[in-house]
């Protein structure tokens, strides 16, 4: 049995630090997107937006020369997705970016190049 998929609630874009800055501006003051604090008080190089009953985060990063989308997938049965993914080919890419430890999920790429994280459905 083939495992299913339906999107997740995250989204990432992944934007070069000479863009941050005004990549914020346009969503915050622009479009006006509300804000969604961050879980703790350190300065980070990542920000929070709604976006309707998604969550848009924009991470600065140093290494990218465009920004990226980054998109969350979720599955009802991780392993049987990790298998299915082996079968069909699918590039997995878990160097990408770390996970935090005991998370469960992974990443894979898209034909076109488009990262994905796999999570389970809660």
């Amino acid at each position: 049995m083939n495992p299913k998929f339906k999107p997740g609630r995250n989204m990432a874009m992944k934007v070069p630090a000479h863009e941050y800055d005004k990549t914020v501006a346009f969503y915050r003051d622009v479009l006006g997107f509300e804000l969604i604090p961050l879980d703790n008080d350190e300065e980070t190089s990542t920000i929070r937006f709604k976006f309707g009953d998604k969550v848009l985060w924009i991470d600065r990063v140093e290494t990218v020369s465009q920004a990226e989308i980054w998109l969350e997938v979720v599955t009802d049965d991780l392993e049987a997705a990790a298998e299915y993914f082996q079968e069909g080919d699918v590039v997995r890419c878990d160097e990408i970016e770390p996970l935090p430890e005991g998370f469960k999920g992974f990443w894979i790429s898209s034909p076109s190049n488009i990262i994905h994280l796999v999570t389970n459905s809660d």
